[in-house]
Formats: structure tokens, sequence, C-alpha cells
């Protein structure tokens, strides 16, 4: 177990870190960079608060996942994790967790695309497609879990990059079963509601803005997520970012499907497998292994082009 010594540092499973600056906020987390007071390597402790025994859990299941998977290369290894204290919403009683991760210098697949946005300079095709490949290899690996699970927050704020380009998949607290069976309103609109909470708007699937009182969701949740990660890669944003930024209803335009693509460098190909990935319909939208089939057959076809 670990302890919050005083206000700017913290121990994790008997290592002690010093905290440097903060790094960043999520909607039920924040995120600092420390230093290991011992051998001054940086990483960044990713801090809940959980006011809650169901928040608590979630928080455990969000390490479990983490540990789980560590040793995949695209997906971001867990260097350490602990609970300090106990939640009690009764009494107001709120608990943290903390989770230690390497640091990446060189920040999200968001900040990369927000840099190369201010300087004109978009990803070659080439190196879009090998950044993506790697992306989906992390997601595939979730797919075939037993049961198989879900990352349901897929956006490029969750995909870190080294000094390389290769990216690594984060932020598992919205991760959970992929397939769902729903068969009244009661678990639609649990199901609608814990999206609306944990899914960001503009890479949410249409069957989870609103979910039908009988239906089976199953893990192509996570492939729309991915078609508009894969469109942000090529165009700098979501879809559905500009909607968004005029205020109008990102809801109603998911779920009318329409995607357009600005002129590019970008082959027709390309764009043809984001629409695959974006079908509104979940029963004739793509697979993962079929990503990474149509990706691996669009990098063997632009090995030539810069």
């Amino acid at each position: 177990m670990g302890c919050i010594c005083f206000k700017q540092s913290l121990e994790v499973e008997g290592v002690k870190y010093k905290v440097i600056r903060h790094l960043a906020d999520g909607g039920f987390s924040s995120v600092d960079l420390v230093e290991n007071t011992r051998t001054g390597k940086k990483f960044a402790i990713k801090r809940i608060t959980c006011h809650s025994i169901e928040d608590q859990n979630l928080a455990k299941h969000e390490i479990e996942i983490n540990k789980k998977y560590s040793n995949h290369p695209n997906i971001i290894s867990l260097v350490g994790a602990v609970l300090n204290g106990s939640a009690d919403i009764v009494h107001n009683v709120t608990s943290e967790v903390h989770l230690v991760f390497p640091f990446f210098e060189r920040g999200s697949l968001h900040d990369e695309l927000e840099r190369r946005k201010l300087t004109g300079n978009p990803l070659t095709q080439a190196s879009l497609l090998s950044m993506f490949h790697s992306i989906c290899q992390a997601i595939r690996e979730l797919h075939q879990a037993e049961p198989p699970l879900a990352h349901r927050d897929i956006k490029p704020h969750n995909v870190l990059l080294d000094k390389n380009l290769s990216p690594v998949l984060m932020d598992f607290g919205s991760c959970c079963q992929a397939r769902v069976s729903i068969r009244n309103m009661r678990e639609a609109q649990y199901l609608q509601d814990t999206a609306a909470e944990r899914s960001s708007m503009c890479y949410r699937p249409p069957e989870l803005f609103q979910v039908n009182s009988h239906c089976d969701i199953d893990e192509r949740t996570d492939i729309w997520s991915l078609g508009c990660l894969l469109y942000a890669m090529m165009y700098y944003h979501s879809p559905y970012d500009p909607i968004y930024e005029r205020g109008d209803s990102v809801a109603l335009a998911v779920q009318t499907g329409k995607i357009n693509f600005p002129s590019s460098a970008f082959s027709e190909d390309l764009q043809q497998l984001v629409t695959e990935m974006t079908n509104v319909d979940l029963e004739f939208r793509i697979k993962i292994d079929t990503v990474i089939e149509k990706i691996e057959l669009l990098m063997n076809n632009s090995s030539n082009i810069v």
C-alpha cells in the first residue's frame, strides 16, 4: 500500500515520487508529471477521485485491465497502482486511486495532430497507415479477450506517441464487456447514460446515442470510434468536431452517418475504409480483423507514397 505523504510528494507500491507539474484533467481524473525521488526518472501519475464504492470498483477494474495488457507493445504499461482510503457516499468521504505510467514526452496523437495542423504538415499515408495499424493491434487485443472487451473511448487524446511516433493506447476507464444484450427501457437508458458520461461525443457511435430497448451491442462500437480516429489522422479532427463547434446536434449528425471528405492526398481506398468503419448499422459494420486486413493491403499498396 502507499499513501500521500504531503502535497508535493506521494508513494505508490513503496516507491516515492515528487510532483513536478500538472499535465492534464479528464472527466473523472487528473494527471501529474512526477519524478522517482531515487532514480530521477519521470513518470505520469493518474489520480482518480472516488466518491462511492461504485467509483472505487470502476477504478479497480481499470487497474486490472492495465495490468492484464501491460505487456502489449501498443498498450500503455502500468508501473504501479494504489488505492488510498475508502469512499463512502453517505458520509461524503472520498478515496483516491493512483496509477503510475511511463511518461511520453511527445504527448498524445491529439497533440501531434494539432502541431501538424498549425504547420500544414499532414501525416503521409504511409506513416498514417503504420500508426493506425499499431492502434488496431491494441484494439484487437481487447476484442479477442474472453469475454471480449470494448475500449469505448477511442480518440486521439487516448493514444500516446513515443519519439518514433509509435502509438500506445491508454485510458481504460471506460473499458467494459463488449457484448451487451438490452431487453428493456431501463437497461437501454443505463447504457445510454453511461456512454454519455464516458464516451466522447464526437467519437461515440450511433447505437450509444440512442440505445434501443431491444438490441445487442458488441465490440463494433469501437470500430466506429476507430473510423472517426482514422478520419482525424487524415484531416486533424473527427468528422463531427465541426458540427459540435457550430453548436449543431452531433447526435443527429452521427445517426445520419453522412461524412464529408475534403480533397487531400489520401487515397479513395482509405476514405472508403472510413466509410465502412462508420456504417450506421452495427450489423453491417466491419470487425477489427477486417480493418487490419484492409490496412495491411493499403500499406502494401502505399509503399511508394511519400
